[in-house]
C-alpha cells in the first residue's frame, strides 16, 4: 500500500514537533482511508524507532568509545587517501575554547589526551577563521607556534591543515596531515579530495558530538540526582559534610574533594578530612580570605583552574610535603536559601582532562542542593541545641512544669515536678525516677494531679487558647512505701496483700516490671486519694487490668501529703499561633503559705505579702535602714500578777498583747518580738512605708493609749485591777536582718536607736507619764503633735545627752485652757531652769504645780532640783543635762 501524500504527512510531522500544532495533524489524517492511515502508522512508527536507537545511544556507557573508534577510523582513511605521514583530527571543545585530540599510544593501550588553545597556531587559525593552510614549508610560516605546533621528536616539512563544518557551517573539527609521501608539498588536488568527503565527515562528527554531550549530560544529570537524592538521607552535620565531599568527588570524577564551611564569627574556613590511615577524620581551619578557598569565600566567584600552578593564588607547600601534585581545581561557593554564602566545595583533578564549563553548571546545581542539605542538617543541629537548652532550662526551674499534648497527655515533666508530686531526691539517672517517669508519660496530667477543675482548665486552653491562674489549690496525694524485689519473701509474695493484688493486677505496667529493672530495696510509690472517699489511696491512680485485684490502700498506709499550689495553665502555640499542646505550672506554695501565717503573726498581711514578694533573700541581707522603734512595757507587772495563776497570767497577756498587737498592724508596723510583759515594734522595716515612720510610730502609741483606757474599762466592770503601760519611741538608723545562728534566726534590727527607745520606756516611770518620744522622732513629726519637753537627759552607757518629749495628743485636737496654761508654765519653768535662775524656776514650777496636783512627777522633779540648786549652786560647765543611773 502506497500513500499518495507521504511527503505531505511527514512534512506535516514536522511541523508538529515545531510547533507544537496537533490540531494539523488531526486535520490532515480525518479523511484518510484505512490503508493510507495504516501506512502512516508505519512510517511514523519508523520515525520513532529511530528516535527509540537514539535515546539507546545517549544511554550507552560505550558511546565514548564508539566516538573514539569513529576518529580513529576517519584519522586511518583520510591519511592514506591524502598520503599523509602523520594525521591528527581536533575537535573543537567551544565550552573551554580548546582544539583537543586523543592520539594512540604504542607502548600502552590508552591514548593520549592533548589539548592546545583554540586561537594559537596553524590548527588553532584554522578552527577560528575556516580557511584552509596548504604550507610546503610549516618551520618558516608565520603562523606556525613551536611551542603547540612541534612534535617533540619529529620534524615537520609540509602541512594541510583543513576545516570539517557542521550543518550550521560552524567549524566542529580540524585535520591536520604531516609530510606527504615522497617528500612532496600537498596541492589543489588533495585539498578537493579532501572536501569531497568533508562535508559528510563533518554531520558524522557533529552527530557524534551531539550524542556525545547528550550522553555526557545524561549521565552528569543522572549522577546529580543520585547525588542530591543521597543528600537527604541525614541531618547530621558531620555526617551530611562527608557525604557532600563524597557525592561531589564521584559526580565530577575528581580525585579530591574538600567542602569547606564559613564560620563568620571567627572569620575562618573549616572542614573535617581524613587522617593519613582513614580511621578517623580531623579538622583544619584556614583564613577565609586566604588561597583559592579564600577568594571564592571572600569574592563568591567561581575558580576554574586548569593548571594549579600557574595561578599565583596556589599555595604548593602541601604537594611538595606530600609528593601530590594538583593539576586542576575548580572551586566554587555553596549558598543557603537566603542566598548567604555558607561554604566552598573545591575539587582537585579530574581523572580526564580538566574541569569544563559543563562541569561547573553540574557542581552549581549540586551545590544548590548540598547548601541545602547543609543548611537543614545546621538547622536540625540548632534544634537539638535549643531542645537541650530548652530541656536544661526547664529542669532548672524551681517551678513543677508539665507539658501535654492536645489531648491532655504528659509529654514532659520535670524534676520539680517529680519532687511536688513526691518523687525522692534521687541521683538523675537512678531506677526510681525513670520508674515514675515511665509510669507518668502518657497519663492524662489531671489522673495524676487532682486539682479541681484541671481537665476542664486544660481542655479549654487546649481547644480556645484560653490562660488561666488560679492560685492556692489544694492537692493532696500520699506515698505508699512499697519493699523492692529483694523484699519478696520465698514465695514470691508482699507482706501486704493489697499490693500484691495491686502489683498483679497491673500487668506489664506494673512497678517492678518496668523496661528500667526492678529496683532494690523500699521504693516509694506515688498514692492518689479515691474521688469518692479520700481516706482511700489508689497507686499511681491507675485501674488494675484484673478487676478481681484490689488495689486499694487505707489512708494509715501512705503518708498523705498536703500542697497549697498556684495553678498555671497556658496553651503552647506554633509561630502561627495554632495550639500544638498544653503547659501547666504548678508553684508549690506550701512553705510559702506556711511563713505567710508566720510572718502575718508579726506584720500585716500587705507588708507580709510585700516581703514574700521580694523573696527571702531580701532579709537574710542585712540593711542599715531609717526605722521609729517602739517599746512597750507593763508598769508593775510583778505585782499585778503576784496573785494570779499561771492561766490566768497567760490568759492577761494573750488579750492584752491582741488587742496591742492590732494597734501596731493597724500603723503598718512590724512586731519584732515579745519579752515577757514588753512588745518591741519597727516602723520603716522590713519594708520602708509610704508614710512618715515617726508618724506611724507615734499614731500606734496614741492607738495603744486608747486601747489600754478600753481594756481598762472592761476590767473595772469585773473589779480586775487595772494596766498602766510605759511606750519608749526613738527614730534613728538600724542594721535590720535575720541575726541568730543557723538552728533559729530571727528578723530583727539592732542600734542605738533600740537601745534609746527601750531607755525611753523605762524613763517614763521617772517622769511618771505613758508615753516617751526621742528628740530624734520628734524632729520628723512636730508638726502634728502637741508635746511637753520633759528634760535632757543622758542614758546609761551613752556620753551624748538627748532632749526627751512627753506626748500629749494630736495637733488638730485642740487643747484645753487649763492645760495649755500648765504648758506654758512649766516650758517657763524649764527655760528659767536651763538658765541657771532657779529661783524664777522655783516660780513657773510651783504656777504648773496646782493645776495637776499629785499627777505630774516631772514637775514635783524639777521642784526638787531647782530647790537643790538654789541653795547648792551647780558649778560652771553644768549643762541642765540629767544623768539616768539606770536601765
Amino acid at each position: 500500500m502506497t500513500l499518495s501524500n507521504v511527503g505531505s504527512i511527514l512534512a506535516s510531522l514536522t511541523q508538529l514537533t515545531q510547533l507544537n500544532r496537533t490540531s494539523a495533524l488531526t486535520h490532515r489524517v480525518k479523511d484518510l482511508s484505512v490503508p493510507e492511515f495504516i501506512c502512516l502508522l508505519d512510517f511514523i512508527t519508523a520515525e520513532f524507532q529511530q528516535f527509540l536507537r537514539a535515546i539507546e545511544m545517549i544511554n550507552n556507557e560505550a558511546l565514548e568509545t564508539m566516538l573514539e573508534q569513529v576518529m580513529d577510523a576517519f584519522t586511518l582513511k583520510i591519511g592514506q587517501i591524502l598520503q599523509a605521514d602523520r594525521t591528527t583530527i581536533f575537535l573543537v571543545d567551544a565550552d573551554k575554547g580548546q582544539l583537543w585530540a586523543k592520539i594512540p599510544q604504542a607502548e600502552t593501550s590508552k591514548p593520549l589526551e592533548i589539548r592546545i588553545p583554540l586561537n594559537v597556531g596553524l590548527a588553532g587559525h584554522v578552527a577560528t577563521t575556516g580557511d584552509c593552510l596548504n604550507i610546503p614549508d610549516a618551520y618558516n610560516h608565520p603562523l606556525f607556534n613551536k611551542e603547540v605546533d612541534e612534535r617533540p621528536g619529529y620534524h615537520t616539512h609540509t602541512l594541510l591543515c583543513m576545516p570539517i563544518l557542521s550543518s550550521s557551517k560552524q567549524v566542529v573539527a580540524v585535520v591536520q596531515l604531516l609530510n606527504k609521501a615522497g617528500g612532496m608539498p600537498f596541492d589543489a588536488d588533495d585539498e578537493q579530495r579532501f572536501r569531497d568527503f568533508a562535508a559528510s565527515i563533518g554531520i558524522i562528527l557533529e552527530t557524534c558530538q551531539s550524542f556525545y554531550m547528550a550522553a555526557r549530560n545524561q549521565r552528569g544529570a543522572a549522577a546529580l540526582l543520585k547525588a542530591t537524592a543521597s543528600l537527604g538521607q541525614s541531618l547530621d552535620l558531620e555526617a551530611t559534610l562527608r557525604l557532600v565531599m563524597d557525592q561531589a568527588r564521584d559526580l565530577m570524577q575528581a580525585d579530591r574533594s574538600t567542602l569547606f564551611m564559613l564560620s563568620k564569627e571567627t572569620g575562618e574556613l573549616w572542614s573535617k578530612v581524613a587522617t593519613a590511615d582513614g580511621s578517623d577524620f580531623v579538622e583544619i581551619r584556614i583564613p577565609a580570605n586566604r588561597g583559592i578557598a579564600g577568594y571564592v569565600a571572600s569574592t563568591g566567584q567561581t575558580l576554574n583552574i586548569p593548571d594549579a600552578y600557574k595561578d599565583p593564588r596556589f599555595d604548593p607547600t602541601t604537594d611538595k610535603r606530600t609528593g601530590y601534585v594538583t593539576r586542576n581545581i575548580l572551586c566554587m561557593p555553596v549558598y543557603n536559601s537566603k542566598n548567604e554564602l555558607i561554604g566552598v566545595t573545591q575539587l582537585i583533578n579530574k581523572q580526564q582532562g580538566s574541569f569544563s564549563s559543563s562541569d561547573e553548571e553540574f557542581m552549581r546545581a549540586f551545590n544548590i542542593q548540598a547548601g541545602i542539605a547543609l543548611e537543614n542538617a545546621k538547622l536540625f543541629e540548632n534544634v537539638l541545641i535549643e531542645k537541650q537548652y530548652q530541656k536544661d532550662i526547664l529542669q532548672s526551674l524551681s517551678d513543677a512544669v508539665i507539658s501535654t499534648d492536645m489531648q491532655g497527655r504528659i509529654v514532659t515533666i520535670n524534676d520539680a515536678a517529680l519532687a511536688l508530686l513526691g518523687c525522692p531526691h534521687t541521683s538523675k539517672d537512678s531506677k526510681i525516677q525513670k520508674l515514675w517517669e515511665y509510669k507518668l508519660m502518657g497519663r492524662y496530667v489531671w489522673d495524676v494531679v487532682p486539682i479541681d477543675n484541671l481537665k476542664e482548665r486544660l481542655q479549654g486552653s487546649l481547644t480556645t487558647g484560653t490562660k488561666h491562674y488560679v492560685p492556692e489549690q489544694n492537692l493532696t496525694l500520699g506515698l505508699y512505701k512499697s519493699p523492692g524485689r529483694s523484699s519478696l519473701n520465698g514465695h514470691g509474695t508482699l507482706g501486704n496483700s493489697a499490693v500484691l493484688n495491686w502489683e498483679k493486677g497491673m500487668g506489664s505496667r506494673a512497678e517492678f516490671t518496668t523496661p528500667y529493672g526492678s529496683p532494690e530495696g523500699d521504693v516509694y510509690i506515688l498514692a492518689l486519694p479515691k474521688s469518692d472517699d479520700p481516706n482511700v489511696f489508689i497507686p499511681w491512680n491507675e485501674t488494675p487490668w484484673d478487676s478481681n485485684a484490689s488495689t486499694y490502700l487505707s489512708n494509715e498506709q501512705v503518708r498523705e501529703i498536703e500542697r497549697s499550689i498556684n495553678l498555671t495553665v497556658n496553651p503552647l502555640t506554633n509561630l502561627e499561633g495554632t495550639v500544638r499542646g498544653g503547659l501547666v505550672v504548678l508553684e508549690d506554695m506550701t512553705r510559702e503559705k506556711r511563713m505567710k501565717t508566720t510572718m502575718y503573726r508579726y506584720m500585716t498581711p500587705r507588708v507580709a505579702e510585700q516581703v514574700m514578694a521580694r523573696g527571702e533573700d531580701s532579709l537574710m541581707v542585712g540593711e542599715r535602714k531609717d526605722v521609729t522603734i517602739l517599746f512597750s512595757d507593763i508598769r508593775g507587772y510583778t505585782t499585778l500578777t503576784e496573785n494570779l495563776g499561771a492561766a490566768e497570767v497567760v490568759s492577761l497577756l494573750n488579750q492584752y498583747f491582741e488587742t496591742m498587737v492590732e494597734a501596731v498592724f493597724n500603723h503598718e508596723g512590724t512586731l519584732d518580738k515579745f519579752i515577757g510583759d514588753a512588745l518591741m515594734a519597727v516602723f520603716g522595716a522590713p519594708l520602708p512605708l509610704q508614710e512618715n515612720h515617726a508618724w506611724m510610730a507615734v499614731k500606734s502609741a496614741l492607738d495603744m493609749r486608747w486601747r489600754l483606757a478600753a481594756f481598762n474599762q472592761s476590767r473595772m466592770l469585773t473589779n480586775q485591777p487595772l494596766i498602766r503601760i510605759g511606750i519608749g519611741i526613738s527614730s534613728g538608723e538600724v542594721v535590720a536582718g535575720n541575726i541568730g545562728s543557723q538552728k533559729r534566726m530571727d528578723y530583727t534590727v539592732i542600734g542605738d536607736g533600740v537601745n534609746l527607745s527601750a531607755r525611753l520606756e523605762s524613763a517614763t516611770k521617772e517622769y511618771g507619764c505613758d508615753i516617751i518620744l526621742s528628740e530624734y522622732t520628734y524632729a520628723l513629726c512636730h508638726e502634728r503633735i502637741w508635746v511637753r519637753e520633759l528634760d535632757r537627759i543622758r542614758v546609761k552607757g551613752k556620753n551624748q545627752a538627748v532632749s526627751i518629749y512627753e506626748l500629749i495628743g494630736e495637733s488638730d485636737v485642740p487643747l484645753n485652757d487649763s492645760t495649755k496654761r500648765f504648758l506654758d508654765f512649766y516650758a517657763a519653768g524649764r527655760q528659767a531652769y536651763l538658765n541657771r535662775d532657779f529661783e524664777k524656776a522655783l516660780t513657773y514650777f510651783e504656777q504648773a504645780y496646782p493645776l495637776k496636783p499629785l499627777t505630774d512627777q516631772a514637775v514635783s522633779i524639777h521642784l526638787d532640783r531647782a530647790a537643790y540648786y538654789r541653795n547648792n549652786p551647780p558649778p560652771e560647765w553644768w549643762d541642765g543635762v540629767h544623768t539616768l543611773t539606770t536601765k
